[in-house]
């Protein structure tokens, strides 16, 4: 089983300059690649202490590349909503050269009324936008001559230079928060899957990895090339009760910026994201030890996190990789890089020799558990 590192930037400026968090930020790829993770990967976001450190995952991404030899490099996602689809496939296959063929390139819908209003962009188009900016770049990267007739935009006839690094392309990971329709259409075009537990319910996310499995399988895809990664927090300490204390300070503070970027749609809605203002309530409600019993996040000692995770894959299939961020908000380096350390030498150890499965035990109860119809 893959373990990978995660980075997403919540973070006030007063706390840590954007310099430093940089240049910590690419210490830990370093050290992760050293410690036999798999994959490093960043988000996109925009003006907040939310992610606003990170406006661009593929710059960030790059200087990675340029530091390291082995682990591949992620978006977690990009949003296609944002960028020209010409612009944004250039970019991401100059990466992919770059890093000489580590880059996974996740897409994602984004989710922040400040980010939307900024680019002249509707929410109530997000879906509609993702889906064809993701399919105008997979076409750039692969066709001659292409010429693009699509809602939003039109171009052509094109032929991208440079063509991508890998064959045919990057994998590509779509990013879904809650809609088991998303994840389904993901499944069909052969997509992988980046999904984080933290925002759903486990029922929630037992139904979406169902339809996506079945989804892939359907569309007679190889299910021993399908991908879903899932995503957490990690605090683990030797001493159970710093782990927590750490964990609950981290996550309020991460809960706390979220639903200060939420709050504008929270109040009004959207058709293209419902049951959105829940986002604002599961915030104003966060109980970290709540949270840890449901598996939302992990913590611990090297043991307790071990178990959460076997736990997670009881839940929820035995083909899954994980993505984990051991640098939350403001924490200083020399905590993450000990954390990332003691996980490295005590929690991968067990799953070395784990092969991947196709999941199949888990979609069963799963299906049986939610009524889902095989």
């Amino acid at each position: 089983m893959e373990f990978g590192v995660n980075f997403f930037p919540v973070i006030d400026p007063a706390e840590k300059t954007a310099t430093a968090y940089y240049d910590e930020t690419l210490r830990l790829i370093e050290l992760a690649e050293s410690l036999g993770f798999t994959q490093a990967q960043t988000v996109e976001h925009y003006f907040s202490g939310y992610g606003g450190y990170c406006p661009d995952p593929i710059t960030l991404l790059t200087a990675a590349a340029a530091r390291t030899t082995r682990i591949r490099l992620a978006t977690g996602a990009c949003v296609p909503a944002f960028t020209h689809p010409v612009k944004l496939a250039g970019k991401l296959a100059m990466l992919d050269h770059l890093s000489h063929g580590r880059l996974d390139v996740g897409f994602g819908r984004a989710f922040l009324p400040t980010e939307f209003e900024a680019f002249g962009v509707s929410m109530d188009e997000s879906r509609a936008r993702f889906a064809e900016g993701v399919e105008a770049i997979r076409r750039l990267w692969t066709e001659e001559n292409l010429v693009w007739e699509g809602s939003f935009h039109r171009f052509g006839p094109v032929t991208m230079l440079p063509r991508p690094y890998q064959d045919p392309h990057p994998p590509i990971y779509i990013a879904s928060a809650s809609s088991a329709e998303s994840c389904a259409a993901a499944g069909t075009a052969g997509h992988h899957l980046q999904v984080v537990p933290s925002v759903t319910s486990a029922e929630q996310l037992a139904a979406m990895l169902v339809h996506y499995r079945r989804a892939w399988d359907a569309a007679g895809h190889d299910p021993a090339a399908r991908r879903i990664q899932i995503k957490f927090t990690c605090y683990v300490d030797a001493d159970r009760e710093t782990a927590y204390q750490q964990g609950e300070f981290y996550e309020r503070n991460y809960v706390d910026h979220m639903a200060k970027a939420v709050a504008p749609l929270a109040e009004r809605g959207s058709a293209d994201y419902p049951g959105y203002e829940k986002f604002l309530e599961k915030a104003r409600n966060y109980d970290f030890r709540a949270a840890l019993g449901a598996n939302k996040v992990l913590a611990g000692n090297p043991s307790d996190v071990l178990a959460q995770i076997e736990t997670v894959r009881e839940q929820f299939g035995t083909d899954l990789s994980f993505s984990l961020q051991f640098n939350p908000g403001a924490m200083e380096y020399g905590r993450a890089a000990a954390a990332m350390e003691l996980f490295a030498a005590e929690v991968m150890p067990a799953f070395q020799d784990d092969a991947p499965q196709d999941g199949t035990g888990a979609e069963i109860r799963c299906r049986a558990a939610l009524a889902v119809p095989a």
